[in-house]
């Protein structure tokens, strides 16, 4: 067997196409909530592999539960079906308001299935209506549901379909949170509205619990599809197994996928029979959707999650969290306010130092810490659910090393 070359950050550069720009440490272990690079320095994991890893590295019941599997099938095509995909859609479907599912391998998948859902929906329901013609989906600035074609055209950043027109049509956006502008918006034309309960790259920004009902209310009046992306904000992140439960707001489709796996990708779409019947043989798929090995570790990860235990730890957490960072703004003022729920938590920086999220990110990592941001005013926290309180102080000290070097530099200036 040949030795292999070594790999570096520059290798990166040389062979990977340049739509990232990575770290400049490389990981190569993880144990819970800690993670160690390549020449063995160690970090506390804040980011959660951006809200993956809800049960935190190398979890051993998901270790063993993958491993027994690989032993066993890993693939066969969907002209087939498995056990551990039809125990997962059993599970979610108890623990949910669903009744079926539906899976592939991303957020993104996810979404698209679901936009293209609602879509297929309206035109089967077409007669009901009169013939109108139901196709418009009514989105919101700051959102974020994939980088497809589609779904980045209906998340609201224009940052992320500059350069890639002409877009998909119908879609119109509006302003988070602004229920007076849905109302004057939604039609017999809007076939689905789709919303984050926390916008999660558009700054961890949660969802006032009117707006929601609302929306629930008007989707109804107006024959459109409710649509929760629940990607970053499901299993387990605000203490719930999914948002909608805390907002007491049924969705008609939800997206779920980021933490179903806990690193291993797949992605899901939960929704009614009703609604489902649209997605009849031949009209969508995906070829590695809930294949063997991603059914079985999300099925375990859905029976891990969904406790007592791990959810109400989720909201302890919460609680240890934001006494900590409100003690270190106490003391450093970089902070406007927290905001967020559960353990995916934003520190909105104060005008002062604007634009200045990136670089207390690069510089955590430099003393041990991986942290995130969700735009470039506010650090962004989502840490594994399950993460110890020893690691959360300890976390904390280190960003407070770093609060406080940026709010010197800043007074210097």
């Amino acid at each position: 067997m040949m030795e292999q070359a070594a790999v570096t950050r520059q290798t990166f550069d040389d062979v990977m196409v340049p739509n990232y720009s990575p770290a400049t440490m490389i990981p190569i272990r993880g144990l819970g909530s800690r993670v160690w690079d390549q020449i063995g320095n160690e970090y506390i994991d804040f980011t959660g592999g951006i809200a993956v890893n809800g049960l935190g590295h190398a979890h051993p019941e998901l270790v063993r539960v993958i491993q027994a599997q690989s032993e066993k099938i890993w693939h066969v095509g969907n002209g087939y079906t498995n056990e551990p995909v039809l125990r997962l859609a059993r599970g979610l479907t108890q623990a949910t308001f669903a009744e079926k599912a539906f899976f592939c391998n991303s957020g993104l998948e996810a979404n698209e299935a679901a936009l293209k859902l609602a879509r297929r929906y309206a035109t089967d329901h077409a007669i009901a209506r009169n013939g109108v013609q139901k196709s418009e989906i009514i989105a919101f600035y700051n959102s974020f549901h994939g980088r497809s074609l589609f779904t980045v055209s209906v998340g609201g950043q224009a940052k992320y379909t500059e350069g890639f027109g002409p877009l998909p049509q119908d879609i119109k956006h509006l302003h988070y949170n602004n229920l007076a502008a849905v109302a004057a918006s939604i039609s017999e034309k809007t076939c689905a509205v789709i919303v984050e309960p926390v916008q999660g790259e558009g700054g961890v920004m949660p969802a006032d619990p009117l707006f929601l009902k609302g929306l629930r209310q008007l989707c109804d009046k107006s024959g459109a599809l409710l649509i929760f992306d629940e990607v970053q904000t499901g299993m387990g992140r605000t203490g719930f197994l999914y948002a909608y439960m805390h907002y007491g707001v049924v969705p008609d489709i939800l997206t779920t996928a980021k933490a179903l796996g806990n690193g291993f990708p797949i992605g899901g779409l939960l929704t009614t029979s009703k609604i489902a019947a649209s997605f009849s043989p031949g009209t969508h798929g995906c070829t590695y959707g809930g294949n063997f090995l991603a059914a079985t570790v999300a099925g375990r990860v859905l029976e891990l999650i969904n406790t007592k235990d791990i959810l109400d730890g989720v909201k302890a957490r919460h609680e240890r969290f934001i006494t900590g960072l409100e003690a270190i703004n106490a003391r450093h003022g970089v902070f406007a306010k927290f905001r967020g729920m559960g353990l995916l938590l934003g520190a909105v920086l104060n005008p002062a130092f604007s634009g200045k999220a990136k670089d207390i990110v690069d510089a955590a990592q430099n003393v041990g810490l991986m942290l995130l941001v969700a735009g470039p005013d506010v650090i962004r926290f989502a840490p594994p659910l399950n993460i110890p309180e020893v690691d959360i102080d300890e976390g904390l000290a280190l960003f407070e090393r770093v609060v406080n070097t940026v709010s010197l530099s800043n007074k210097v200036c």
